[in-house]
């Protein structure tokens, strides 16, 4: 269900260089499924597109939802500037998110993330441990600066850092732990840069239960424009699925990703 509401902001913080958290409040927060992201319109009537942010968590108590974002243009530059209690033009929940349901008390989920990929899989690592399941989480970034997250990761169970400079925790990428990791796991979930997926798309191809979750940009965020289209494995090239209404969460196997 596709819902249009003027959220409120609740607060805002550079947790990052570039990086920023929001609180948004709102009655949208009851349809939020974990895994799927908002559009939100840019306060300026210069900027006719949308922005898809990810949900990183959600209190249904408080109807406030956290979202993290990347300042990479003017849009997100003028999100990162607005005061508090700030009125967005929000449309969502959009997107079918992580599947979790045939987990139960005991399994084990093994969560992979990279970067601004890292943020939707908070509330992931939550409902999984709140459901009895052991979570461990690899997440890798550039350098110590741009770490985010681990701390409420840790709080689900056992976390891995990687950074591409060494500057903290392991040097190398998310793969780096995978390979040395002996790990049974009953269900595997990614978000990140289209490299850190294509691994995971690889290493879990006969994986009964391997989830990723893709980045794209978008422009009506509902499937009628397709300018957010992957292709279909195995089949033609007019064969497609699109990340926003399709999406962003897709089984391993079934898109090329480029």
């Amino acid at each position: 269900m596709i819902l249009k509401e003027k959220m409120t902001l609740v607060s805002q913080s550079e947790i990052a260089p570039q990086i920023f958290e929001m609180v948004l409040e709102g009655q949208m927060v009851d349809e939020m499924a974990i895994g799927q992201f908002l559009h939100i319109k840019v306060p300026d009537s210069s900027m006719l597109l949308r922005r898809p942010i990810s949900i990183s968590q959600v209190d249904r108590n408080s109807q406030q939802a956290t979202l993290i974002y990347r300042v990479e243009g003017g849009g997100t530059a003028i999100f990162s500037r607005l005061p508090i209690a700030s009125q967005l033009d929000c449309m969502g929940p959009q997107g079918n998110g992580f599947e979790i349901s045939f987990l139960k008390a005991g399994d084990k989920a093994l969560i992979i993330g990279g970067g601004i990929g890292v943020p939707p899989l908070v509330e992931l690592a939550k409902q999984l441990s709140n459901k009895g399941v052991e979570v461990i989480s690899v997440i890798g970034f550039a350098t110590k600066d741009a770490v985010i997250l681990e701390e409420d990761l840790a709080k689900y169970g056992q976390v891995y850092v990687t950074t591409d400079d060494g500057s903290y925790g392991t040097k190398g990428y998310v793969s780096t732990i995978l390979d040395q990791l002996e790990l049974s796991a009953d269900a595997v979930y990614a978000c990140g840069a289209p490299g850190m997926l294509r691994y995971v798309d690889e290493q879990f191809s006969d994986h009964p239960h391997t989830y990723i979750s893709m980045e794209s940009r978008m422009a009506c965020g509902m499937g009628a424009c397709y300018a957010c289209v992957v292709h279909v494995k195995d089949q033609s090239d007019a064969v497609n699925k699109r990340v926003c209404e399709d999406g962003p969460v897709f089984e391993t196997g079934q898109i090329i990703l480029d």
